[in-house]
C-alpha cells in the first residue's frame, strides 16, 4: 500500500518538475528578447544634410528602393546616346535628389532607402512634360508611386515620371515630342505622401538607373 502511494507521489512531481522547466525557459527567452530589443540601434532623421543623404556604414541597415514597377523591357544599345534635345520634365524645387550609392531617410515610410529619381516640388495641376522625343512605352497607376507615364527614347534612354494626377494626356503608343505636356502635377505617390505635390522624374540606360540631373545635362 505504501509502495503505491509513493510511486503516485514521484509521479507528481516529474510532472510539476517539467511545468517549471518549461516556465523558466520561456522566462529566460522573454529577458533574452527584451535585451535584443534595447540594444538595436534605432535610426533617425537627418539633420545635418538638407536632402537627406547619408553614406551608408551601418550593416544592419537593409537597402530598400523607392522606384514603381512594370519596368519596360529593354533592348541593349551597346553605345548609347543620349537625345539631342532634353528638357526638365516640371519647373520646380528639386527636394530629394537621385540617391543609389548612399540611403535616404524618407519621411512617409520612416526608414532608410535608396532613390532612383528626383522628386521635383510643384504646385497641383502644374504641367508635366515629356523630357525628350520619344514613344509613351506605358501609362499605370501604380500601387506605391501612383499614376505613372513611362517613355522610350532612342539610345537605350527610358524616362519615367510618377505622382502624376489621375488624369493623364497620353496613351501606351503615342509619339511626344521634347516639351509635350503628358500630365500634371499631383501627389498620387503613397510611398512619399509626406512631401506633398511633386513629380518623381527618374531615368535609365539600358536598364541601368542614370541621374536625372546627368541626363538633363
Amino acid at each position: 500500500m505504501s509502495k503505491k502511494k509513493f510511486s503516485g507521489i514521484s509521479g507528481k512531481g516529474y510532472y510539476i518538475a517539467l511545468i517549471l522547466c518549461a516556465a523558466a525557459i520561456g522566462i529566460s527567452g522573454y529577458l533574452y528578447y527584451q535585451n535584443e530589443q534595447q540594444q538595436t540601434p534605432q535610426l533617425q532623421a537627418p539633420t545635418n544634410d538638407a536632402t537627406g543623404v547619408v553614406n551608408q556604414t551601418d550593416s544592419n541597415v537593409e537597402a530598400v528602393a523607392t522606384q514603381g514597377g512594370e519596368e519596360p523591357p529593354q533592348t541593349t544599345v551597346s553605345n548609347p546616346q543620349k537625345p539631342s534635345k532634353v528638357t526638365k520634365p516640371v519647373s520646380g524645387e528639386t527636394i530629394a535628389d537621385y540617391s543609389m550609392d548612399a540611403l535616404v531617410y524618407n519621411q512617409t515610410t520612416r526608414d532608410w532607402r535608396v532613390h532612383d529619381g528626383a522628386d521635383i516640388a510643384a504646385a497641383a495641376g502644374t504641367a508635366v512634360c515629356a523630357a525628350a522625343d520619344g514613344t509613351v512605352y506605358t501609362v499605370y497607376e501604380d500601387d506605391t508611386m501612383g499614376m505613372t507615364v513611362v517613355i522610350r527614347h532612342e539610345g537605350g534612354y527610358t524616362t519615367k515620371y510618377a505622382s502624376l494626377a489621375k488624369e493623364v494626356s497620353v496613351k501606351a503608343g503615342d509619339t511626344v515630342t521634347a516639351g509635350q505636356t503628358i500630365g500634371t502635377v499631383g501627389a498620387t505617390a503613397l510611398m512619399e505622401s509626406a512631401i506633398g505635390d511633386h513629380v518623381h522624374f527618374s531615368v535609365s540606360c539600358n536598364g541601368e538607373p542614370v541621374n536625372p540631373k546627368e541626363f538633363l545635362g
